[in-house]
């Protein structure tokens, strides 16, 4: 075997896509970011009641629900298309970005009027949080990963950790909300820097809008299911079951931020390869970034979760001694979590093959899956019949595209390349 010499290693990197390079970046970010978000509910748990810090978890619930639906996921279509014109080379790429902007500005101002009778002017920031991310998808889009991970991976989260750490010690709870929707402004003026920054000047694509908008309106509606599936849960616990309860069950599930956190990092690094490759009919180099990202999340984060089931009685204490009841909660979440990133990023793969109305599909029967269960057990078991009704929504949401992939393309979670992402020397030798 060759010498593995610091040129070498680096030169294998990048054949193979630079997605263990992207991948340590986004997970990078995933680490502080969910540090961030974890003591950020410590934070608030400790300085307020129960009921005061339901009520927050909700509010702020609420608006990232009003943010993903308004986004109508044209961040994933400006992924798409971006990546498809630069691998074929053409660099008429404004026209996505400027048809992707407008009506996404318009449907978060509409989510900013209809919430503001309920959460105040906490919803103002909507249209702020919705910008901010599709210009930071268009970044990598454009193969630039370091704005979402600086920007939306570490300095957000450090920002409202310390702005809602600040209210709180201050004594007033009612800043709380704005304390966390502050650092959302400085995010979008950054990201609209970097996107103006890699789009090339001059005309933008012929039929650029609609070609977009064509691909991207069954996956709206699925982004926006995405985006109520990921946070209805606390909602729907302060509403059947109360503030109170619905603290309780954010404490507990707070750890589910880690997978969630650790599969967008690798996303994040593999998708725009992952389209480059189905567009250009390369199944096996798809099959490879589908394996390889897998693997490697399996590893970082099952330790996470067999060390939370273990330890979940203690950890809970830290939020305050009304939550350390709270452990099985933590198991059923540990067990659902560690069969998900087993099946990998099954609903990228699904829609970077093009296959948005499935992967809807596959999105309506795991919300409606969560609402029937909520419905039967939240009333009479609170906080842990919302983690069995949102455990049987991740079931289906990732256990159906699964068989799909395997079904239409051959692809699997693990395979020969699993192996051969381990051992990152080959990547280098070969």
């Amino acid at each position: 075997m060759a010498t593995v010499t610091p040129a070498r290693l680096v030169a294998g990197l990048r054949r193979r896509g630079g997605v263990a390079r992207g991948g340590a970046a986004g997970l990078a970010a995933a680490g502080v970011s969910a540090a961030a978000q974890f003591a950020l509910v410590v934070v608030v748990t400790r300085a307020v009641s129960a009921a005061e810090a339901g009520a927050f978890f909700a509010a702020t619930a609420v608006v990232l629900m009003a943010a993903g639906v308004a986004k109508l996921d044209a961040g994933n279509g400006l992924v798409f298309f971006i990546a498809r014109a630069k691998a074929s080379a053409h660099h008429g790429t404004s026209g996505y970005v400027r048809a992707a902007t407008v009506p996404c500005a318009v449907a978060a101002i509409v989510a900013t009027a209809l919430l503001w009778p309920r959460v105040g002017p906490v919803a103002a920031i909507v249209p702020v949080i919705v910008l901010g991310d599709v210009l930071l998808a268009a970044t990598r889009g454009f193969g630039s990963l370091r704005p979402t991970v600086l920007l939306d991976g570490m300095a957000l989260p450090a920002a409202q950790l310390v702005l809602v750490a600040a209210a709180a010690l201050a004594g007033r709870p009612e800043w709380l909300p704005l304390a966390w929707a502050l650092p959302y402004a400085p995010v979008l003026v950054l990201a609209a820097l970097a996107v103006r920054k890699r789009t090339p000047r001059g005309p933008g694509l012929p039929g650029a809008g609609r070609d977009l908008w064509r691909y991207t309106a069954p996956r709206s509606f699925a982004g926006a299911i995405q985006a109520v599936f990921q946070r209805l849960d606390v909602v729907v616990v302060a509403l059947l079951a109360g503030p109170a309860q619905a603290a309780v069950y954010t404490a507990a599930t707070r750890f589910k931020v880690v997978g969630q956190l650790a599969n967008q990092g690798l996303t994040q690094a593999v998708q725009a390869r992952l389209v480059s490759a189905l567009a250009l009919g390369e199944l096996a180099r798809a099959r490879e970034l589908y394996q390889t990202a897998t693997v490697w999340l399996v590893l970082l984060t099952w330790p996470v979760w067999l060390a939370y089931a273990a330890l979940a009685p203690w950890l809970l204490a830290v939020f305050g001694p009304a939550y350390g009841t709270a452990a099985p909660v933590a198991l059923v979440l540990a067990g659902t979590m560690m069969v998900a990133t087993a099946c990998g990023m099954v609903d990228v793969v699904l829609t970077a093959a093009g296959h948005t109305g499935l992967s809807l599909l596959n999105l309506l029967a795991a919300i409606a899956c969560t609402l029937v269960l909520d419905l039967a057990l939240v009333p009479a078991h609170g906080a842990l019949g919302a983690v069995a009704g949102w455990s049987g929504g991740v079931l289906v949401k990732n256990l159906l595209p699964l068989w799909q992939l395997h079904r239409r393309y051959g692809l699997r979670p693990f395979g020969r390349h699993t192996a051969a992402a381990l051992r990152l020397h080959t990547w280098a030798a070969a």
